[in-house]
């Protein structure tokens, strides 16, 4: 399984691409039909026709790089067709990667704790002091 880190963007070209393009060729329509930048670093994700072939392409800091996959018996669950781009987390890529239905994968959001939250000594002082008090008011 591909799991790309959390901090990466990834760009789903919608609509299918000729799948005999290699890497060349899908930067060419990375620049020239979606208007983007093909080595900056954000995974690129082209599909063909047939929905059970997707292509990825990205630059990793030294080179391009191209991952092609295929489904045996299954089709990837792709978003409707039409021109343009669609912006995925990392997770839902996971998914679609993995013939998942990508559009059920959320993210969890969590809120940022403070710094009171993350003290590792307050459950013990405060059971402490609960003990304290239990202690107190015993007969």
């Amino acid at each position: 399984m591909i799991v790309p880190p959390t901090s990466v963007r990834v760009f789903v070209a919608t609509k299918p691409v000729d799948f005999r393009k290699g890497m060349d060729g899908l930067a060419a329509i990375i620049e020239g039909e979606l208007k983007l930048e093909p080595f900056s670093g954000v995974i690129y994700v082209f599909r063909a026709k047939r929905a059970d072939r997707v292509k990825l392409l990205f630059w990793d800091g030294s080179g391009v790089c191209l991952l092609a996959k295929r489904l045996e018996g299954s089709k990837f669950h792709w978003p409707r067709i039409v021109d343009g781009v669609m912006r995925l987390s990392p997770a839902p890529l996971s998914a679609l990667l993995e013939g998942l239905d990508w559009s059920r994968v959320h993210a969890r959001r969590v809120a940022r704790p403070t710094a009171t939250q993350n003290d590792p000594h307050r459950s013990v002082r405060e059971a402490g002091a609960q003990a304290r008090k239990s202690a107190i008011l015993r007969p």
